[in-house]
């Protein structure tokens, strides 16, 4: 069996390959994690990652508890509530949800705070400006890395944590494959301002909320508010905690409270292609998809910076059937890409983290060699994470009843009347709250 040291290559500086590469410097095991961003600071994909309890507990797993402690420092205030709404912002129902616990609240992080905490640490880990070109599996076990540069790396083991578009995972397993939901969406965000804030209800500005509007539309509002920018916790903090003196960058990087909102639908829906628009044409476009909603959310969108809209494509990988393993294997995106409908992308790939970390862990021991951790983990992961692209694919489907003009409106309004019922009747509304948490916290 492989003892230490165990050379462990990884491709991709995403949120499961930090917290990956973090785990295993912190169980002295030798890693290198090649990123084609240029700097840390290059990285796109939105502004706010929910972090589920699963994934609060993987991350508590992989990080050492100092940064842990600085990842729920640079949270967001924890939701208090999940609404679901009508477009014209009646409530269907509201949900409590944990706030006080740090690993089993849900929280809203800055995509880039979230990227400069993983990355802590690792200076010496992390390669910037290399693209992944090709790997080769050499007789001796051992796995080169052949990147555009013209340069090349060896190593014993292999992860593919590259994204969507994962370039090991298309050499890897060339069979699989993404396809389209049908599904578009956009959105974008506005300051936190006196005037913002009350555009909504309470209940909405301390929790996240989901709108169920006809014709298939569906919305979400959110309001981020960081713990770094209130006067009060920076004084609680340093009567109780060294927190700031340990990592005052982070204070000093003032990361701006808002409101973010994002809109959905099938293709047919959308007037215009929102892949072909920027800006402030997609705000218009925002607008005139919603003019029947309240007026409140219009106003949101004419609030809303253009400098921040955004457009998606919304796709989804094809679970595959475990494969013979080797000493290359994938994690997150790489390979379960799913869509946003059960906010579940980056948990996964967080919970894949935390997985293979103890898969490897074992490894370093002597308690296993590498094909046997990574069968162990492949066909474990596998399991996790094709039920959760498949739920998340129901979430968000052209296919689906609610985007049929006749049925969906039918099937809308049965929905509201079940969700009513459900908030009217305490006994189902605490029975569907536990079901809630339960499931954002499962197998953590």
């Amino acid at each position: 069996m492989q003892k230490l040291p165990l050379n462990v290559m990884i491709v991709g500086a995403g949120t499961g390959g930090l917290a990956l590469a973090q785990g295993l410097k912190r169980a002295g095991m030798e890693v290198t994690v090649y990123e084609r961003d240029k700097t840390p600071r290059d990285a796109k994909g939105g502004y706010r990652v929910g972090i589920s309890p699963s994934g609060s507990q993987a991350l508590k797993t992989c990080l050492p508890p100092e940064l842990f402690e600085l990842f729920v420092a640079t949270s967001s205030r924890a939701p208090r509530y999940f609404n679901l709404l009508t477009e014209q912002f009646s409530n269907l129902i509201s949900l409590e949800l944990e706030q006080d616990d740090p690993v089993h609240s849900e929280k809203n992080v800055n995509r880039l705070t979230l990227r400069r905490v993983l990355l802590t640490g690792l200076e010496d880990v992390v390669s910037f400006d290399k693209t992944f070109q090709r790997y080769e599996e050499n007789p001796d076990g051992s796995v080169t890395v052949f990147f555009e540069d013209g340069t090349q790396r060896c190593g014993d083991v292999l992860i593919g944590a590259d994204g969507a578009g994962s370039r090991v995972r298309k050499q890897r397993l060339p069979h699989s494959r993404h396809e389209e939901t049908g599904i578009l969406s956009l959105g974008g965000r506005l300051p936190m301002t006196a005037e913002s804030k009350a555009l909504l209800s309470e209940k909405m500005f301390y929790g996240m909320s989901m709108i169920m509007a006809p014709k298939g539309l569906g919305a979400i509002i959110h309001s981020l508010e960081f713990q770094w920018n209130r006067t009060d916790w920076k004084e609680r903090v340093k009567a109780e905690s060294d927190i700031i003196s340990r990592w005052p960058g982070f204070v000093d990087e003032n990361t701006e409270d808002y409101i973010g909102w994002g809109i959905w639908a099938s293709r047919k829906q959308f007037p215009l292609d929102p892949m072909t628009l920027s800006g402030a044409d997609l705000v218009l476009l925002a607008a005139e998809m919603t003019k029947d909603w309240h007026p409140n959310f219009h106003k949101l969108i004419h609030m809303t910076d253009p400098a921040s809209m955004h457009a998606l494509n919304i796709r989804t990988s094809i679970p595959v059937a475990p494969w013979e393993t080797s000493n290359v294997t994938l994690l997150g995106d790489a390979i379960h890409t799913m869509t946003p409908g059960k906010g579940a992308g980056a948990n996964t790939a967080m919970r894949d983290a935390a997985l293979l970390l103890k898969r490897l862990i074992a490894v370093s021991q002597g308690g296993k060699s590498v094909v046997q951790a990574f069968h162990e983990y492949e066909i474990e992961m596998l399991r996790y994470s094709s039920k959760a692209v498949i739920e998340s694919r129901k979430q968000m489907n052209e296919h689906d009843m609610i985007h049929k003009p006749i049925i969906g409106s039918i099937q809308l309004g049965l929905m509201r009347v079940v969700i009513r019922v459900i908030d009217a009747v305490p006994m189902l509304h605490r029975h569907v709250t536990e079901s809630l948490r339960r499931s954002r916290a499962a197998e953590a």
